[in-house]
Formats: C-alpha cells, sequence, structure tokens
C-alpha cells in the first residue's frame, strides 16, 4: 500500500461538476493498493498516517497531529500509484489491486482512520475525479507499506 500524504489547508474532490468531499485544515490522502495489501497494511497505514506529528506547534516546531490541530482527512484512492514506468512511455498499472480487492481496502483504510477519532472525507471509488487542494507548506510525505513493514508476517 501506498500513500502520498499532502498537509493542506483545504482540499476537495469534484466528479461531474458535483463538489463530493471537501475539508479544512488536515491531510489530503492519495492512496494506492497492491496485489499482496491486506488488512494488516490498511490498518497499519492509517494509525501511521493519524499520528503523523507535521504540523506546527508554538515554537514552530513540527510536533502536532492531525487530532493536535482538530485536523481531517480526505481520501481518495489512486491506483497510478502503481504506474511501472520501466518500459515504453505508456504506464503500465498491473501492480495495481483490481477493483474488487483495492475497494474493501480503501473502505477499511478510511474506517480504521475515523476509528482514530479523525474526521475522514472521501472520493468517489473509480470515479473520474478533480482534485483540488491548498498544499500547506508544502509538505508532502511518501509512505510505501513494502518498505516500512516488510514482508507479512
Amino acid at each position: 500500500m501506498r500513500a502520498v500524504v499532502q498537509r493542506v489547508r483545504q482540499a476537495s474532490v469534484t466528479v461531474d461538476d458535483e463538489c463530493v468531499a471537501q475539508i479544512g485544515t488536515g491531510f489530503l490522502v492519495l492512496l494506492g493498493i497492491t496485489h499482496t495489501d491486506t488488512g494488516r497494511e490498511a490498518d497499519w497505514l492509517a494509525r501511521k498516517i493519524a499520528g503523523l506529528r507535521v504540523f506546527e506547534d508554538e515554537a514552530g516546531k513540527m510536533n502536532r497531529s492531525l487530532a493536535d490541530v482538530g485536523g481531517a482527512v480526505l481520501a481518495v484512492s489512486q491506483f497510478t500509484l502503481y504506474a511501472d514506468m520501466r518500459r515504453g512511455r505508456r504506464p503500465s498499472f498491473v501492480d495495481a489491486a483490481r477493483p474488487e480487492q483495492a475497494q474493501p481496502l480503501y473502505d477499511r483504510f478510511c474506517n480504521t482512520l475515523a476509528q482514530q477519532g479523525l474526521s475522514v472525507a472521501r472520493g468517489v471509488f473509480r470515479a473520474h475525479m478533480q482534485v483540488a487542494l491548498v498544499n500547506d507548506g508544502p509538505v508532502t510525505l511518501w509512505l510505501d507499506t513494502a518498505e516500512l513493514l516488510g514482508p507479512a508476517a
């Protein structure tokens, strides 16, 4: 599982000219899911993101979490995070999980974030979305459970 986490002042998702989700201060999380991902990765990644301390404290140091600042999460499924660009000019997406596997894991990731006491807005799974954001900092982090967790036990 891969996530691009952007600290934002605001973010929104529009589908067919209708705003379907929006947040103020918080994280825009672009989430990619691969074939080997399970609930273990979804839960671990959600808890890791919920606990990230990348908001400034009164001394200007990155020391506060989403809960500390009353922030929210806008989670957007993005299979293109598993694009393989090693050959040619058109990406291959064979490493991205099929929708029937990815959607339950995306839902579990969002639900685990909510269980951490966070407000979670969602993009529309498999929809063509326009994502708008005001990146704060900018602060952008890349998390990959394969690198962080190692192989499944």
